[in-house]
Parts: C-alpha cells; sequence; structure tokens
C-alpha cells in the first residue's frame, strides 16, 4: 500500500536537480578559489582526498620523469619495459626511430592507459602529461652538454588494489627493473666508441668524452682463421665471466678480466675483438694512449665508460716505449724550458697506467673486458703480464691448415676440393697470415682459380724465406696459436692450440 501510494519524481526534476547541485558545485569552487587563502584551498584539497581514498581500494603510485634536476631511473625502467607491451584498450602508440638506431622504437602515447598482468594481479600504467611553464633541464651524460626546454611535465601513473601493496614494491617493481635491462639489451645497437678530438676544451664541464658510431664489423667466432679448440676456450672463459657477478663480489674482486692478443701484424687480434664484442652485445671503446696527456685524464675516460663494454687499447708495447723515450728525454735534458707535447705533468706514466689496469679506479664499473694488443710481447713490462691485469694471453700466429680450411669456406663457400692437401701441406712450411690468405682467395671468384692462385703464392713465399735474408724473424710459427692464463709474476706457460 505504502509503494503504491509512493511517487518517484519525474525524470525531468531529476536532470533540474542534478544541474542545480552542479551549479552551486561549481559556484562553491569558483568562490574558494576566489575568496581562499590558497594554503587553505590545499588542505581542503587534501582531506577531501584522503576522505575519498578511505572508501577507495585502489591505491597509485606516481613515477616522475625527474627527481631534482636529475632523471629517475624508475621512470626510464617503465618506458622502456611498457614498450613491447600492446594492451588492447590502448589505441594509440609513438613509434620512433632514434638517431644513430637501426630498431624501431614503440612507445605510449601521451594519456594512454596500459593494463599489465603480473602473478594473476591487474596493474593499470597511465602516462600523464601535463604543459608547464618552460623551463630549461640539464642533462647529465649528455653529448651536447647542453640543456633541454621543457614545456611538459610527464609522470606514470601505476594503480592496483592496495591489498597488492607489498607485492608491487618487493617483487613488481624489482621484475619491472630488471626486465628493462633485458629489453634494452636484446634491442642495443653495438656502438663503436671514440675519443673526441675537443674533449680538451671540454675540461670542468659535464659531457661524454666519447663519440661513437655503429659497429656493423662482421666477424664472428664461426668466421675466425683460429684454432677450433682455441676459439671454443675464448667462448668458455667469456661465458664463464659473465655468469659470475656474484662471485667476483664474493671474493673481493672488480668484476672485469683482461686479455692480451699478441703475434705478427695481420693474424686477426682486431677480428678477434669484434667477434668477442658480437658473442657478448658489448659496446667496444678504443682508447688511443698517445691521445691521453695525463693519468687524471685516463681515470676521467674510465669512469665515462659504460658496463658491459670492451675496452681496447692497441699496440701498448709502442705507446710504453714512447713514455720511455720522453722520461729519458727529460732526465737528459731536464731544462725547464725544454717544451715537448707531453712535457713534465702531461703524461701517462707507468704508475697510473697500472693503477688504470687493477687499481682502485678499476673498480668504478662493472662487467667489463680490457684488451690489449701488441706485436711484441717479449717488450711488455712483465709488472703488466701478472694475473688481475692480463688474465688470459692469446697468441694468435701465421695461418694453420685449420684456419686455412675456415677462410676458405667464409670466401669461397666450399669445405672440401682436390687443392686442399696441397695448400695446407705449403701452409704448413710457411708463414703466411690470415690476412694475406684472404687477400690472394678474394682476387678470383672460381674456387679453383683462387686455389691455383694461392698455390702460387705459397710457393713464392717458400722461396723468399728460403733465401739469405738479414732482417730478423718476426715472433711466432704456424700453429702456435694458443690460450694461456697468465702466472706467477710476469711467467706463463702456454697452453697450445
Amino acid at each position: 500500500m505504502f509503494l503504491q501510494n509512493l511517487q518517484f519524481p519525474s525524470t525531468k526534476t531529476l536532470i533540474s536537480a542534478v544541474a542545480s547541485a552542479a551549479a552551486t558545485a561549481v559556484l562553491l569552487r569558483s568562490i574558494a578559489r576566489d575568496y581562499l587563502p590558497r594554503e587553505l584551498q590545499i588542505y581542503f584539497q587534501l582531506k577531501f582526498r584522503t576522505l575519498f581514498t578511505a572508501f577507495s581500494s585502489q591505491l597509485t603510485l606516481i613515477i616522475d620523469e625527474f627527481e631534482g634536476l636529475n632523471h629517475n631511473h624508475l621512470f626510464e625502467a617503465a618506458t622502456v619495459y611498457l614498450r613491447p607491451t600492446i594492451s588492447p584498450n590502448t589505441k594509440r602508440f609513438r613509434v620512433t626511430l632514434p638517431v644513430k638506431e637501426t630498431k624501431i622504437s614503440v612507445s605510449m602515447e601521451r594519456n594512454e592507459e596500459i593494463v599489465d598482468v603480473y602473478e594473476g594481479v591487474q596493474l593499470k600504467w597511465k602516462m600523464v602529461c601535463k604543459q608547464i611553464p618552460s623551463k630549461w633541464i640539464s642533462n647529465p651524460g649528455s653529448e651536447s652538454h647542453h640543456s633541454t626546454l621543457k614545456s611538459d611535465l610527464r609522470y606514470f601513473e601505476l594503480s592496483f588494489n592496495k591489498k597488492h601493496r607489498d607485492m608491487v614494491f618487493q617483487k613488481y617493481l624489482p621484475f619491472v627493473l630488471e626486465k628493462s635491462k633485458e629489453v634494452t639489451e636484446g634491442r642495443k645497437t653495438l656502438k663503436l666508441h671514440t675519443l673526441k678530438y675537443d674533449r680538451v676544451r671540454m675540461a670542468g664541464r659535464r659531457g661524454d668524452p666519447w663519440q661513437s658510431v655503429n659497429l656493423d664489423h662482421p666477424s664472428t667466432f664461426e668466421t675466425l682463421a683460429m684454432e677450433t679448440d682455441v676459439k671454443a676456450t675464448i667462448m668458455e672463459d667469456l661465458e664463464r665471466f659473465v655468469r659470475r657477478k656474484e662471485f667476483y663480489r664474493k671474493v673481493g674482486k672488480a668484476w672485469k678480466r683482461g686479455y692480451l692478443l699478441f703475434g705478427p701484424p695481420g693474424t686477426g687480434k682486431s677480428s678477434l675483438i669484434a667477434a668477442m664484442a658480437n658473442y657478448l652485445n658489448f659496446d667496444i671503446y678504443d682508447l688511443e694512449l698517445t691521445d691521453v696527456k695525463r693519468n687524471s685524464e685516463l681515470r676521467n675516460l674510465l669512469i665515462s665508460t659504460a658496463n658491459r663494454s670492451i675496452l681496447v687499447v692497441e699496440d701498448i708495447d709502442c705507446t710504453i716505449e714512447l713514455q720511455d723515450r720522453l722520461a729519458r728525454a727529460r732526465a737528459v735534458n731536464p731544462r725547464p724550458h725544454f717544451h715537448h707535447p707531453f712535457n713534465q705533468g702531461e703524461q701517462v706514466t707507468l704508475s697510473g697506467f697500472l693503477n688504470f689496469i687493477d687499481g682502485l679506479w678499476s673498480s668504478c664499473g662493472d662487467e667489463r673486458i680490457i684488451v690489449f694488443t701488441t706485436n711484441h710481447k717479449d717488450r711488455l713490462d712483465s709488472a703488466l703480464l701478472r694475473p688481475g691485469r692480463m688474465d688470459v694471453h692469446i697468441h694468435l700466429s701465421y695461418c694453420t691448415p685449420c684456419g686455412f680450411k675456415t677462410l676458405a669456406s667464409n670466401y669461397l663457400g666450399i669445405t672440401e676440393h682436390s687443392l686442399f692437401s696441397d695448400v695446407e701441406k705449403l701452409i704448413e712450411t710457411s708463414k703466411v697470415t690470415p690476412a694475406e690468405i684472404g687477400e690472394e682467395l678474394l682476387k678470383s671468384e672460381e674456387p679453383e682459380d683462387a686455389l691455383k692462385d694461392l698455390i702460387e703464392f705459397l710457393e713464392r713465399k717458400n722461396r723468399e724465406s728460403n733465401e739469405p735474408k738479414a732482417t730478423k724473424e718476426e715472433q711466432g710459427a704456424p700453429g702456435e696459436d694458443g690460450v694461456q692464463e697468465a702466472e706467477g709474476k710476469g711467467e706463463s706457460e702456454t697452453a697450445k692450440g
């Protein structure tokens, strides 16, 4: 009976009431904005937000792009992590091809949402972008050393049920950080870094003293003209190094590894370095020590190299000899007006170089490989050769029959031929480098013609080597490729390849 007499308001009445309430709310908000002090407005906003949050089951984390003047690493990690994530509800994506990169980058568009699922829990990401008065933001570590004009404020909102708060902080966010590293490595374009010519003028300013180009070297361990067991030993050593982070930390050693590549010119030292970089997906830093003026500059260069990289110091014997000659010149003529491009105080000393290899400054970074090359190992100071500085010594000698077969497969696309036996016999009695054999194989596209030309070349080399010569024989002999671990104080035993 009561329900029958109850009269519900009409739709028109409801719309009118809602409109009136909305107009009243707008009027009150306008009055509060115009007449209430700013501090009081903020106070009421916080109270209303607290009241709303108390009745809400959702928790929202704000991840700003910047923390003060520095980049927020969590924001950058979230940006990378969300790139491959495509939510059915997301309608817009930003697609770019960065400078010096070869892979297309996909990222969230402004004010779009992505729903991620982790351990059965839904987590909603939203990229929020707001316009702000333009201001300059410094770019730490950028190559241009200039600030960027920012006219928008970017941050992520991560929303989830508050009962999952501990899981998000303890498991999900660390997962995002770790996954972003994997995505970055998977999309990484290898770089070859060299010193900038104008880095001296950059002294005292923030910036990267290195400049880079894409590393497109095609060398791999499969294409190297080396003994098979030697290549296997090197790859096993590299794999063991990269997976032993906790081991290095446990024993109190910096997570780095030193290699010495020695042997005659043209035996594949540069190709081996490129193969190592491609195998590990590491960038290469090519350090020309003769361009470094002092120990302090060497330290700065070391600090500015990235983790997971290979630092290359070529012809280390020539560099050390140059410094020794300069030291002797100063001893002979110590006058103050004696000028030299590397004068007193502007020189990389042997002690400074050793500290750079395994001293305190060598621990500034993780997962680094240092590769030294030389044509004359016997000219190196024994202090450079000991373990901890040059851990693994790799002898790259003249071409062997095994190396020739690899070159024939690379250049001619064949693995067997009736002339192989003749070539191998000549190689065993010749001092010929893989570079020389590769150059001969390039001269003809027909395998048989190329092999005949190679046989003629090897016979000519043998005749020349049998003639009396006054020149000193170069270090190395066929079949002596090998890997050796540094032992004792500069002494080592060769493990023949």
